[in-house]
């Protein structure tokens, strides 16, 4: 899996007009899908009176969360167009929803899809998209005498020391981005001649 990937820095809003009926999409950052289902949540009880709140996000590196809704709109004219526009961007962890205030003219099936999907692309095109890293962290105990080349070796891999403890042992909270964390265990064993003890750390 990969740990590099893009979205957008903070959230965005870009409103439109498409034969009398009014656009308002929103997009934002959001780690987790609690994260994103609150942020539908907000939009759909600021915009409580609009006709409809159509949405889609995706929360992995894998693709394999994500969701889309239609929010009473024709089945595929809505929720997909916007996962689409988010997917152009090669963009993930954020959510976009798109508010519909109906103007009186019916847009058929093509006319939604470029709606709602021209919507969320103008939004994501106004914001600003940035790279991230998913990191790995875990904790490492090991006798003083191998302080040095813990350091060395934590460095060659671009790790980071969190949090350090000194007792009888040396006890280190390292974080590293996740394609390098078993290259740098490995190095970590090593350099230690097998005396470091590694523990993962949970959430």
């Amino acid at each position: 899996m990969s740990d590099e990937y893009r979205t957008i820095q903070e959230e965005v809003q870009v409103e439109s007009k498409v034969r009398g009926s009014k656009f308002i999409a929103s997009a934002s950052p959001s780690i987790t899908r609690t994260e994103a289902e609150e942020f539908i949540a907000q939009r759909r009880k600021q915009y409580h009176d609009a006709t409809h709140n159509c949405f889609a996000y995706r929360c992995s590196t894998d693709g394999s969360q994500y969701r889309f809704n239609d929010d009473g709109e024709p089945s595929g004219s809505a929720g997909k167009p916007i996962l689409a526009a988010i997917d152009k961007f090669g963009l993930t962890y954020l959510v976009v929803v798109v508010t519909r205030y109906f103007g009186g003219t019916k847009l058929g099936l093509g006319g939604l899809i470029r709606a709602y999907g021209g919507a969320a692309e103008s939004a994501l095109a106004s914001s600003k998209r940035i790279t991230k890293y998913v990191f790995d962290s875990f904790r490492i105990s090991f006798p003083h005498a191998y302080i040095s080349n813990v350091m060395r070796v934590t460095s060659t891999c671009n790790g980071r020391i969190v949090d350090t403890t000194y007792d009888e042992e040396v006890h280190l909270v390292l974080e590293t981005r996740k394609s390098k964390s078993e290259e740098l265990r490995t190095l970590l064993v090593n350099c230690t001649n097998g005396d470091a003890r590694i523990k993962e750390l949970l959430g």
